[in-house]
């Protein structure tokens, strides 16, 4: 995501980097190649050239500081401009009404039916609610299965209608059903076309005139780029909707849509949806985003997602281990698995300030672990809490069973020893404080 992005601005910056202080002749020169390295990321021009417009003026305004670099100002600058362009603060989705709901709009392909259920998901489990799925895709063959799917995946009802071709009425006999049987939460996923046409419009109008939803949603592929923008302020002019989802972010470099669509529609961009799992949605954080765009990591969202994953009495327990040196291989298995749940390794290594560049160009994924699992799971359940007793002949059984060389097996022993003894000396004071700031932070949430 904004990776192309990322590399011009960075650039871009460079070319202050000498300077004594900020000049005109030296800003024009910089938001000149920030101009076009947003226009390439698929930044309309008249917002790239508004933007770096507002940046200018504030540059010139600014008085730099001996122990500012003008370079440094200017990153300042435009990381703040980037966060008012992207609407400055996170918008909340209203879930308001008994039971509140969610009309999905968009284009056919656009990732309406899998946002319907990632937000499902994201409701059930993190605001407790109890969720209904309608389907109201009527013309799109297998849409109502792959919903019903979806649904069975996640634990959450789909209410359909069998023969019935009536959008309205589905949506309407589903909205008392969920009344009737006291869910807090219905989700409607309707149909899109390859195109923008009446018969589309008319339908999601009815629809939102019957419903009276809580709130619209319009749902948008963040690959079709300035299309993207326009679709965006299409519907807008149609439905009025309350906010944006872009979804596929994770396969768009280049990340211009995000930029543009809250200057063009005036309405949030509310999520941002990056991975195939059900559970990869995460709300848009328009500062956040902003530091990534300028390589400054994002450690909030990292620790979010730590926290998410975070067992308080598991955790209790390891610390208890770690003290008594008592850490086995199968504790480090089961840390592995914890942090493959909080999603792709190289993501959140790139929410690290500094990291991200750095592993541009590095592979890195969660197949990175299957050699350490594969050794583990090779071995018997006493080998695993009792590593010492682990000789030669054992080593070349788990190198065959699993599929690696008696080194691999050698250097993860070797691996996990040291590891066992930084984690030890952490547990009786450093990990010890963060267990307490953690579980602290938990109960303000």
């Amino acid at each position: 995501m904004f990776e192309n992005l990322i590399d011009r601005l960075d650039r871009s910056f460079k070319l202050l980097k000498g300077e004594g202080k900020i000049t005109e002749i030296n800003v024009a020169e910089t938001l000149k190649d920030i101009r076009k390295a947003l226009v390439d990321a698929d930044v309309s021009y008249k917002v790239a050239k508004k933007f770096c417009d507002d940046v200018k003026q504030i540059a010139l305004g600014q008085d730099v500081l001996k122990s500012v670099k003008p370079s440094q100002m200017m990153v300042k600058i435009v990381h703040d401009e980037l966060t008012r362009l992207m609407g400055s603060e996170a918008s909340e989705i209203n879930l308001k009404g008994h039971p509140a709901t969610v009309l999905v709009a968009g284009l056919q392909g656009s990732g309406k039916t899998t946002f319907s259920g990632k937000l499902a998901l994201n409701c059930k489990s993190k605001r407790g609610m109890k969720v209904m799925l309608v389907a109201c895709d009527v013309y799109r063959p297998a849409a109502i299965e792959q919903l019903k799917v979806l649904g069975e995946q996640i634990g959450v009802t789909v209410f359909s209608k069998e023969g019935s071709m009536n959008p309205v009425e589905i949506a309407k006999e589903a909205v008392e059903t969920a009344k009737r049987e006291n869910y807090s939460l219905v989700i409607v996923d309707t149909a899109g076309r390859l195109a923008i046409d009446e018969q589309m419009m008319d339908e999601i109008s009815a629809l939102k005139n019957a419903l009276e939803p809580s709130e619209t949603l319009f749902v948008v592929d963040s690959m079709t780029g300035q299309d993207a923008v326009e679709t965006a302020k299409a519907f807008n002019e149609r439905i009025d909707y309350n906010g944006v989802v872009l979804t596929k972010l994770d396969g768009d470099t280049r990340g211009g849509a995000a930029l543009s669509i809250m200057a063009v529609v005036n309405k949030p961009i509310k999520f941002i949806s990056t991975g195939e799992k059900m559970d990869a949605l995460d709300i848009f954080h328009p500062k956040r985003i902003a530091d990534r765009i300028l390589g400054m990591g994002d450690i909030v969202s990292l620790v979010e997602k730590a926290q998410e994953q975070f067992d308080e009495e598991e955790a209790k327990k390891l610390q208890k281990k770690l003290i008594k040196n008592q850490f086995t291989l199968w504790d480090f298995y089961n840390q592995i698995q914890q942090i493959k749940k909080m999603g792709n390794i190289k993501d959140l290594a790139s929410m690290l300030p500094g990291v991200g560049k750095a592993l541009r160009d590095v592979d890195i994924d969660n197949s990175a672990f299957k050699g350490v699992e594969a050794i583990i799971l090779a071995m018997t359940p006493e080998e695993r809490e009792n590593p010492v007793i682990l000789n030669g002949s054992r080593r070349r059984r788990i190198a065959l069973g699993s599929g690696t060389t008696v080194a691999e097996v050698n250097r993860l022993l070797k691996q996990f020893e040291d590891t066992r003894k930084i984690m030890k000396n952490m547990a009786g004071g450093g990990a010890k404080n963060a267990m307490k700031a953690m579980s602290m932070m938990r109960k303000r949430r």
